[in-house]
């Protein structure tokens, strides 16, 4: 089982900043006088009276679709500035300033999660396919059994999406104040365990909530139904589908011993944690023995499983 390894959020979306451009400040006056010239350069030299009115005269005839300015092109001396008449300015809206692209984030409505409901399977699908729906499974099990192995597997090799969510990851949030059941059980680490499953509950109603499916393990006792699965039937909600990995005795010894850290238990807390979990038997939930099973095996039969519960739930 491998700890958990947050990925860093993205960066916030910041506007494109394209290179700069150079530019003149009498790009922008283009009728700004030049150093020394006449205020009045229509003047013809030796003028001094003031500067009349203009009143325009003929012009000459240009061809249809053909600027004014393009008999120039022809021979024809370019008219004096004189007879260049401004334009009054424009004092009616102008065009509309461009608006700034949309954000590309926060505009996703969420819906809040809720508690789930017994999924039906879709339309025109076959018994045992699961792919196509929506799901919530909590897969349960003594430590060494693969859960995490299984449930990490199955979620990443379905049609839609999937999340997984462990509960031992959830827990381990906790880093200054970790109250390690191993130990010691005390009030500190049943709260721990608790404010878990409480955490993992609500992230699995949000993801569901949002049509993402979602595979919870944890190492719940048949002993406890009140903390342990009616904890996550009441964190999750009714259509919540557990099933129970157990394997053999010897089985679950050599994976546990092939763990470090925190993760590893003495042999004898992992065969008093085995001998709890047969309590399963009988209790009605779908057990599937993986002892000789690979991961993608037990992945495949957890569908079968899982198609089976969906056509009739199991009562717990």
């Amino acid at each position: 089982m491998q700890h958990a390894v947050g990925s860093p959020l993205p960066p916030p979306h910041q506007p494109g900043h394209g290179p700069a451009t150079g530019w003149s400040p009498a790009a922008h006056h283009p009728s700004a006088p030049h150093p020394g010239a006449s205020a009045h350069p229509a003047v013809p030299p030796g003028f001094t009276g003031a500067p009349g009115p203009h009143v325009p005269g003929p012009s000459a005839p240009h061809a249809p679709g053909q600027a004014p300015h393009a008999a120039h092109a022809q021979g024809q001396p370019p008219m004096p500035p004189a007879a260049v008449v401004p334009q009054p300015p424009q004092h009616g809206p102008g065009p509309a300033p461009a608006s700034p692209p949309p954000d590309s984030t926060g505009h996703v409505q969420l819906p809040p999660g809720g508690p789930v409901a017994m999924p039906s399977p879709p339309q025109g699908t076959a018994p045992a396919d699961t792919g196509a729906t929506t799901l919530a499974v909590l897969l349960i099990g003594p430590a060494g059994a693969g859960k995490t192995s299984v449930a990490k597997y199955w979620a990443e090799h379905r049609c839609v999406p999937t999340a997984h969510i462990s509960l031992d990851d959830v827990r381990e949030w906790v880093r200054s104040g970790f109250a390690d059941p191993q130990s010691g059980w005390n009030d500190h680490s049943e709260a721990q365990y608790r404010l878990a499953r409480r955490t993992c509950g609500f992230a699995a109603r949000n993801f569901l909530a949002n049509g993402i499916s979602c595979i919870l393990d944890d190492a719940v006792f048949p002993d406890r139904p009140v903390v342990g699965l009616g904890g996550w039937k009441r964190h999750v909600g009714p259509g919540l589908l557990p099933v129970v990995l157990l394997p053999g005795l010897e089985v679950v010894l050599e994976r546990n011993a092939e763990r470090s850290g925190n993760r590893r238990l003495t042999d004898e807390e992992v065969a008093r944690i085995h001998g709890r979990m047969a309590g399963w038997y009988g209790s009605g939930l779908p057990i599937i023995d993986n002892s000789q099973l690979d991961v993608p095996a037990t992945a495949r039969v957890l569908d079968e499983v899982l198609a089976r519960a969906i056509a009739s739930p199991p009562q717990w």
